[in-house]
């Protein structure tokens, strides 16, 4: 991984054509070579070890190691591990779940999933679940909160806690965007009783399609899980529930094991350049604002976020220099069309739907150099003129 190789690009008027492009992905750059990765699979191939296999379960063994926690268990998606965690917890349909409406569609996919009900709470100031209005959500149908790690930050987890504990409540973490992420030293994944985490291809420990993976530190959850993504066999003749068919492939786990090296390398050039874009942006306010970093979170920046008043033209004004911004994600899940059954409206959740409106995503990567940086760096604060 390389920090500043490359020439700075211009900064004149020129055409978009003559500025190399900022990427928002990077997985031409990550698998530049192959050879490595080439050489693993052929080896693996000829073991024949393909479902469950012994790679699968090295992988779950290193992964449970990052998050601090005795039990990892692979799935087929991100999704599937929070749905599986919430049926292992023992949410069943007709059940509550509340969670936040400032997340990707899965989150409230996987509630869904399972016959639950998604009810909504309002945002904080860092984009995640705001502990302070869970408690007036909570009704006798609710049997857990599911808080979002959203962009790598780090929910409040010591509050969550406090309220799920006072009313007898089950927690899963939707960690899928916060592999690495802590709390005061505590990594994500080991305050409720189980996490989600997701391995697709853009995310920070990434593997070559759809993947997922589930930590817990309960033997019990430990098990139910790994009965409910396997059809819920024992062995090959017993059943002893109705799961599903939903195995991390041992091949992407291959993939897997080769990445997870690099976790810490790339969880701290990430902070990093979330650094620098901190520190360039913080004088712009109110045009661009960066948001508060809470003291104690370490937040891995699966995406960089911020708030700007005129979201979408510095949107296009970035995309026509050549930086690949984007948006995460311009409607809150309550006002999705998929969420009309639910009570919800226009107005709900102000902050969620404020934030819908002003939030710009920009690349943040491991693979960009310091003069891609400066280059996203210069084009936000030519928009505002700073």
């Amino acid at each position: 991984m390389t920090s500043s190789t490359t020439s700075p690009p211009p900064s004149g008027d020129s055409t978009t054509a003559e500025r190399p492009r900022v990427p928002f992905s990077y997985l031409d750059r990550q698998f530049a070579d192959l050879e490595p990765y080439l050489r693993d699979i052929e080896a693996f191939v000829r073991t024949g070890d393909f479902t469950l296999g012994a790679a699968l379960e090295q992988f779950e063994r290193r992964f449970a190691e990052v998050c601090a926690a005795p039990f990892a268990i692979g799935v087929g998606t991100g999704t599937d591990g929070l749905a599986l965690a919430l049926r292992a917890v023992g949410v069943e349909p007709g059940d509550e779940v509340i969670t936040t409406p400032n997340t990707f569609v899965a989150t409230v996919g996987a509630i869904v999933q399972i016959g639950a009900t998604p009810v909504f709470v309002d945002s904080e100031e860092g984009f995640v679940i705001d502990p302070t209005r869970i408690e007036s959500a909570i009704t006798p149908r609710t049997r857990a909160i599911l808080p979002v790690h959203y962009t790598g930050n780090v929910a409040d987890m010591p509050a969550i806690m406090d309220v799920a504990r006072r009313h007898g409540l089950e927690v899963i973490e939707d960690a899928c965007q916060a592999i690495g992420g802590a709390l005061n030293g505590q990594p994500v994944g080991s305050w409720g009783a189980a996490a989600g985490f997701s391995l697709h291809p853009l995310k920070n420990l990434n593997v070559w399609g759809d993947g997922g993976i589930v930590v817990t530190h309960d033997a019990d959850v430990a098990e139910r899980l790994r009965l409910l993504r396997n059809h819920g066999l024992r062995d090959r003749d017993h059943v002893a529930v109705f799961g599903v068919n939903s195995r991390l492939d041992t091949l992407q786990a291959v993939v897997g094991n080769r990445l997870i090296d690099e976790m810490d390398a790339i969880t701290r050039r990430r902070i990093e350049i979330a650094a620098r874009y901190d520190e360039a942006l913080s004088d712009l306010e109110p045009a661009v604002r960066v948001p508060e970093r809470r003291p104690g979170v370490r937040h891995v920046f699966h995406l960089y976020v911020l708030r700007a008043e005129r979201r979408d033209d510095l949107l296009r004004c970035l995309n026509d220099r050549g930086v690949e911004a984007k948006i995460h994600y311009p409607i809150p899940m309550h006002l999705q069309e998929a969420a009309r059954s639910l009570p919800y409206g226009p107005g709900s959740f102000p902050v969620a739907e404020a934030d819908a409106g002003c939030m710009i995503t920009l690349p943040a990567h491991q693979h960009l150099v310091d003069d891609e940086v400066s280059y996203c760096i210069e084009s936000v604060r030519r928009f505002v003129g700073a």
